[in-house]
């Protein structure tokens, strides 16, 4: 639709396009759903028709580079019809058992995982997203544990369930934080780019703070430590070099399970199958979603030791989900993982990584406004500043809405040059679907590089 439509106000007084042949679609969403994470009136959401590789495409043919695969999860791309025709098949099978059931496609599903997962990690509990699989993790480990802390990091998300939601330590929380789940302790971990004591002292710094906090509360109370793979909508804020062993360590001292969230930064994201293999750790638990069908259909799974699972050999497992292995789901996983193996879609995640680098470092010589970049594979963000010197964010965390001027105006400008990606705060992120190749990175940086040229008129 374009920014130019003329606007009309319904019998609802929302500003509505007309003139566009998804102006009734947009108007039907509007009047009679509701959006995530939005106030819900004067909003312009983009009416997508369908999808095709790194390319979404709107009811007026406007085609956007999709630089943020969805929500970091669509990373085989858009459209890809091998996931329909797998789907296709198992629903003329069988479309739906009960959990006490089960299908082949279950068993083929979980022997997979069991050979891509390092270690003992062998046994699989699906669920339905990111949520629910931190939600069993969470239960799991204080069930196997007996000890009801668990340690996670300011600056992390975990999901909107309210488990992981009290798990995450992001500000979109605090409206329900009053009824937040008891029990979880967060602790700061600084990162290179803005760590004011020499980027040398960092590690020390963060593994002797987590040690304290250990003592403070009491390593026999808490049952795990829960870790993001890699840093994701928070800003892609990466670990110090060899934090991760660090807490392992830690973990197997006081015998605490590591949890590693590998919702966004699992399935090739970070060039690994997940973004803990970067940092050559094993955890006791690996919460997974998101990449595991690409978003074609909403799973997850909770990916167990078998020093955890053995523990229920006997005893019953107090967990459990209507919709836990659904066949369609798992068929959609299993083709979902042969198109990352035959489409070389890792090695080409790490070489189009790489390249993102590379031209990043030119565009902070042509854009002051670029303070920092971090990435990991194709999990990455641009961050803006008003003062290379300072550091001094364009926008600063939790950013009120006086606050986000500026980048709303760059976000506006990436919208109206063709491009979807999440804008948050002072972050523009860069993570588009694996299979992207170096033309369509340069056509995607060279939208961001015209529209941070607005960022840049308001550097000191």
């Amino acid at each position: 639709m374009s920014e130019k439509s003329t606007l009309v106000k319904s019998s609802e007084s929302r500003n509505l396009p007309l003139g566009g042949r998804g102006a009734s679609i947009i108007k039907d969403n509007l009047d009679y759903t509701l959006f995530s994470w939005s106030k819900q009136k004067g909003i312009d959401p983009i009416a997508v028709k369908y999808g095709k590789g790194v390319y979404l495409y709107d009811y007026d043919g406007k085609r956007y580079i999709d630089f943020s695969s969805g929500l970091m999860n669509v990373n085989i791309g858009h459209g890809d019809q091998r996931i329909t025709e797998a789907v296709v098949r198992q629903m003329q099978e069988i479309s739906y058992v009960t959990p006490g059931c089960v299908t082949k496609v279950r068993g083929e599903l979980g022997k997979k995982l069991a050979e891509i997962c390092p270690g003992d990690l062998n046994k699989a509990f699906f669920t339905l997203c990111g949520a629910t699989s931190m939600e069993n993790a969470i239960k799991l480990a204080r069930m196997f544990t007996g000890r009801h802390k668990i340690l996670t990091r300011y600056q992390s998300y975990h999901g909107s369930s309210y488990g992981a939601m009290a798990a995450s330590g992001d500000p979109r929380k605090l409206p329900a934080d009053a009824q937040q789940a008891p029990n979880f302790v967060h602790f700061d971990l600084p990162y290179a780019y803005r760590y004011p004591h020499g980027e040398e002292n960092l590690l020390k710094d963060t593994i002797d703070q987590l040690e304290r906090i250990i003592a403070y509360e009491g390593p026999a109370n808490i049952a795990a430590i829960l870790l993001e793979g890699e840093s994701g909508s928070s800003g892609c804020l990466q670990y110090p070099a060899g934090y991760l062993k660090g807490v392992r360590e830690i973990c197997n001292r006081y015998g605490i399970l590591l949890i590693m969230d590998e919702v966004m930064s699992g399935f090739g994201r970070t060039g690994q199958w997940f973004g803990f293999q970067n940092h050559g750790i094993i955890p006791d638990m690996i919460a997974m979603a998101k990449g595991l069908t690409c978003g074609y259909l909403p799973f997850g799974c909770l990916m167990v030791s078998d020093k955890i699972s053995s523990r229920y050999d006997d005893t019953m497992l107090a967990l459990g989900l209507t919709y836990s292995a659904h066949p369609v789901a798992c068929a959609a996983a299993l083709e979902t993982i042969k198109i990352y193996e035959d489409d070389n879609l890792f090695e080409n995640a790490r070489s189009m990584g790489e390249y993102v680098n590379e031209q990043v470092e030119l565009l902070k010589q042509k854009h002051p406004s670029i303070g920092d970049c971090r990435n990991t594979g194709l999990l990455g963000c641009i961050e803006l500043v008003k003062n290379r010197a300072t550091k001094e964010p364009m926008a600063p965390f939790n950013a009120k809405p006086d606050e986000m001027v500026i980048m709303n105006k760059v976000a506006a400008k990436i919208r109206e040059l063709g491009m979807y990606t999440f804008v948050r705060w002072s972050y523009i992120f860069i993570a588009p679907p694996l299979c992207v190749t170096k033309e369509q990175i340069d056509e995607g940086l060279s939208i961001i590089s015209e529209a941070i040229a607005i960022a840049d008129e308001f550097v000191s």
